[in-house]
Formats: C-alpha cells, structure tokens, sequence
C-alpha cells in the first residue's frame, strides 16, 4: 500500500493533470470555425448539398465549354476536377502552409513544437488545377492583356462557364462587398462581410485587450516579445522557409501554453460570439433570405445532377 501522504500527492497531481487537459480541450472546441455563430451561415463544401452543387457546377461548365468549341470537355471526368480551383498554366500559385484553419491560432503546445506555425493542413477542400490560358480564360472569364474575350468565335460569357453555372444554380450574385480591401460578389459575401465586421468590433471589448496583455505578458516570461497572437503567427520570418525553424518552434509552443494559462481563446470566443449573435440578430432577414437562396440551390444542382445522369443513361442505351 502507497503511504497516505504519497497518496494523496499523486491524486492531486492527477486532478490537476485533468483540469490542465480539460482546459485543453474546452480550448480546442471553442478554437473551431464551427463554434462561431455565424458559421451555420456560411457553405460547407464537405456537406451533402455543398458537393451536390459542387457537380452540378462542372457539369454546366463542361456543357459550356463544349458549346464555346472545346470539344475535348465533353469527355472529361468531372469528378477529377470537382474539388478543384482553376488557375492559369504557368502562373506561381502560392503554396505556403503558414497558419491553419483554426480562428485563433495554434494551441497544442506540443503540436506548436513540431509543426511551429506551419500546421495548415494539406488536404484541404479545395486544390488548383492548371489550365492552359485559353481554357482558363474560358472557364473563369478572367483576362490577362492581349487575351481574345472569344474562344473559337463564340463569345465568352460573363465569369466564364464556371460562372455562368453558379449564376444559373443560384441565380444572379447579390451586391458586391469589400473585406479586408477584397472585393466579394459571391453568394456569401454578406455572411463573410458580416463575420469580418463583427469581428473588428469584438477586438474593441475592453476584455479582448485585457486578455491580449495576459497572453503578451506570459510570452515575456517565455522570453517572447508580442502584444497579440497575431503577431506571433504572422511574424514575417517564418514566411522565409517552407520549413519551421527552430525558433518558430519555440515560439509557437510558448503561443499555445500561453493561451492555455492565461484562457486566451475562452475568453476571446465568449466575445465575438456575442458579437455574432449580435449582428445575427440585427440581420435576420438578409441571412434568412440567404439560407432559402442556398437550399434552392441545393434542389437546382441535384435536379441538374439528376437530369444528367438520366441523359448519359439514355445516350448509353441508344
């Protein structure tokens, strides 16, 4: 039998080690996209609905790209380029995996020490495809200077054909928005444009400074000078290597045991979380109207979906 006084050292020492990975885990929940109100609003590409209109894009882009003389897209395999982005073959398509998808920033100290700041996961939802420029240009009606607004005489429409098969899922874009100095025309682009406003006015709450200081305060004890997080993650010596450093390793373990000890990220979220439900409220009919608009969208796409798959039935039979 253990002693009593040892006993009781090692059952503190147990509650103590449970609280820590307690916190930890309360940490990384609330450290998600998803725990923010405003998620519900935005697409999810990985849902049923978002992969339905995801197909049914490329089979009206393919359509499109054969009525503009690409005769070749009749054959393509739209499940090839289904989670794909274009871009225009030759052009430097960044690749950089600093950050990740998380809104504040690391927080496994452990993970941090590995992987530093460069944790952004590879397999992501979306991956770019490489056209050659006439095809590109066809598919998103983006122009360089000096590239024919026609392809093969026929005129290229507005966005492309990838845009013109949003527009007739969805229907016309609503107003264009500016984030961040971006220009957005997308069917989102309130949700996110309310996201980044509400998101600025959280960062004004008294408490978010207050829990900033906490955070900058602990990383100088850890040798680490920052006033934010932000500043931390983005500091432009790590952007200098595909590989962290080891400095940026340090630097981002100390980050997440410091948004651990102080309650960084539940008090942050607490903040714009309200912030959200705010907003929300105040624009219940917009993003009403905006949810109806995107399961309108997921009939559209299934019935193009549908109407497809019954023609290459028929095509097959004959």
């Amino acid at each position: 039998m253990l002693p009593l006084a040892l006993t009781g050292l090692l059952a503190l020492s147990a509650c103590q080690l449970a609280g820590h990975d307690d916190a930890a885990g309360d940490a990384r929940r609330l450290n998600t996209m998803e725990a923010l109100p405003l998620y519900a609003y935005l697409p999810d590409p990985s849902s049923d609905g978002g992969k339905s209109i995801g197909k049914a894009q490329w089979i009206l882009a393919k359509q499109c790209m054969v009525r503009l003389g690409f005769s070749g897209f009749a054959m393509l395999n739209g499940a090839a380029v289904e989670s794909t982005y274009p871009v225009r073959r030759g052009t430097l398509v960044s690749r950089g995996t600093i950050g990740d998808e998380s809104p504040y920033g690391v927080d496994d100290p452990d993970r941090a020490a590995e992987h530093g700041y460069h944790d952004r996961g590879q397999e992501e939802s979306s991956q770019p495809q490489e056209w050659p420029a006439d095809q590109y240009v066809a598919l998103t009606g983006r122009f360089d200077s000096g590239d024919s607004h026609q392809a093969h005489g026929h005129p290229i429409p507005e966005g492309g054909c990838l845009g013109q098969a949003t527009r007739t899922i969805y229907g016309p874009s609503p107003r264009t928005t500016k984030v961040n100095g971006l220009k957005l025309s997308g069917t989102y682009s309130p949700a996110v444009e309310l996201w980044y406003e509400s998101h600025k006015e959280a960062r004004k709450d008294p408490a978010w400074k207050k829990a900033d200081r906490a955070w900058s305060a602990c990383m100088k004890e850890e040798g680490f000078r920052y006033p934010e997080p932000d500043k931390a993650s983005l500091d432009s010596a790590w952007y200098r290597s595909d590989r962290p450093s080891g400095k940026e390793k340090k630097t981002a373990a100390a980050d997440a045991r410091c948004k651990l000890d102080t309650d960084y990220i539940g008090t942050v979220h607490a903040i714009e979380a309200r912030a959200q439900k705010a907003v929300i409220g105040k624009h219940t009919k917009e993003l009403g109207a905006m949810r109806a608009a995107d399961e309108r969208a997921v009939r559209n796409a299934r019935t193009i979906i549908d109407k497809e798959s019954k023609e290459s039935k028929e095509s097959k039979e004959s």
